[in-house]
């Protein structure tokens, strides 16, 4: 009896049960054209806000899938350089996470392009431009030409989760591929991005980063079927939410009989969950533009802009006027002329708790 999917003949033609993934594919068509929607409304910075959060995101939680934590700001500057987005604060970013952002925005911003094999090992070669992957050196920009496992657990006692395909079949079975992946079959392409990225998955063409490659492909028809290049969820972000299960379903269905119903189910709800996030994202970014249009002809300085737009956003604890010198890196005093300056302007106020250190909220 066949253990893998792959060792199976004919093993590509999957097939999957409509009636159980209709709702919540229904849902999630319906979820993508109201958020598209909702995006629409939004001002020109606003959106590119979103987009540039969106795929921060992305990258970031991409290579924590993987273990591997990069730096935020570095990845947001990174991006917003390569999009010609004007933000403030852009830090220099390493060749590594250069390579790893030119990779995603090869996906999602040219994702009309076919997906070709030359395409493949670029992003491959990008994701890996010292040829090592941590200590280990690896085959880069070209398939890999070794047996490969999937194990967890120390020497003596390694579980082996995945065998992947022989070396040798490696590039007839991705230009099967990618020649399934080019030609225009009547399929949804959110339904494709749920089967290509299992498809690549269960090949597992590369040394390594087979995951980052296969999230990018399934970006890369997410984008497709929006028939846009902005980005306003991340995938890969719910997809760390949802690690544990993840490796569980594709483990469970890499040995199914060629059925994946449990796959595309689970990536349907993932992508809805996805979305759902992101709509708390927008309620917040709409509330921010709505903000700055109310203010846009008040003085407001430099110090205080930034403040506002971080209360804006994920603002951790009360505002003091201690926490307000210390994230502008200036004095006590100077904080809280600035403070009293906007409550008298309308724009904060300071909450019942009185004594010393006097709490701060933004007006409603």
């Amino acid at each position: 009896m066949a253990r893998y999917i792959y060792q199976k003949k004919n093993w590509t033609d999957f097939t999957w049960d409509d009636k159980a993934i209709n709702a919540v594919f229904g849902e999630v068509k319906l979820m993508q054209g109201k958020i598209i929607g909702q995006m629409n409304g939004l001002g020109f910075s606003a959106k590119e806000e979103v987009t540039l959060s969106a795929l921060t995101l992305d990258v970031v939680k991409s290579s924590e899938i993987e273990g591997e934590l990069l730096n935020y700001e570095q990845v947001r500057s990174s991006i917003a350089r390569h999009l010609g987005i004007n933000t403030a604060g852009l830090v220099p970013s390493s060749r590594h996470i250069e390579g790893v952002v030119e990779m995603m925005l090869d996906a999602t911003q040219r994702f009309q392009l076919p997906l070709t094999e030359k395409r493949l090992l670029g992003w491959h070669a990008a994701l890996f431009p010292t040829g090592y992957s941590g200590p280990y050196k690896i085959e880069v920009g070209k398939y890999r030409t070794d047996e490969m496992q999937v194990v967890s657990g120390a020497m003596g006692k390694k579980k082996v989760h995945y065998e992947a395909i022989k070396p040798e079949f490696v590039k007839v079975e991705m230009d099967h591929f990618l020649n399934w992946y080019n030609k225009d079959v009547n399929l949804d392409p959110v339904l494709k991005a749920a089967i290509a990225h299992f498809w690549f998955i269960i090949i597992h063409p590369f040394d390594d980063g087979n995951g980052r490659i296969g999230r990018a492909i399934a970006d890369m028809l997410l984008s497709r079927a929006e028939k846009s290049g902005e980005r306003f969820y991340s995938m890969s972000g719910q997809i760390l939410i949802e690690r544990k299960h993840y490796y569980e379903v594709l483990q469970k269905v890499q040995h199914s009989s060629g059925d994946i119903t449990e796959w595309i189910n689970w990536f349907l709800h993932c992508l809805k969950n996805a979305l759902l996030a992101t709509e708390d994202t927008t309620q917040k970014v709409l509330r921010k533009a709505e903000f700055w249009k109310l203010y846009e002809h008040t003085p407001i300085n430099e110090r205080q802009r930034l403040m506002l737009n971080k209360l804006h956003e994920d603002f951790d604890g009360k505002l003091q006027t201690s926490k307000w010198a210390k994230i502008t890196k200036t004095s006590n005093d100077t904080a809280l002329r600035d403070i009293k300056d906007l409550v008298e302007k309308g724009i904060l106020k300071q909450t019942d708790e009185g004594g010393r250190n006097a709490n701060y909220i933004l007006v409603k």
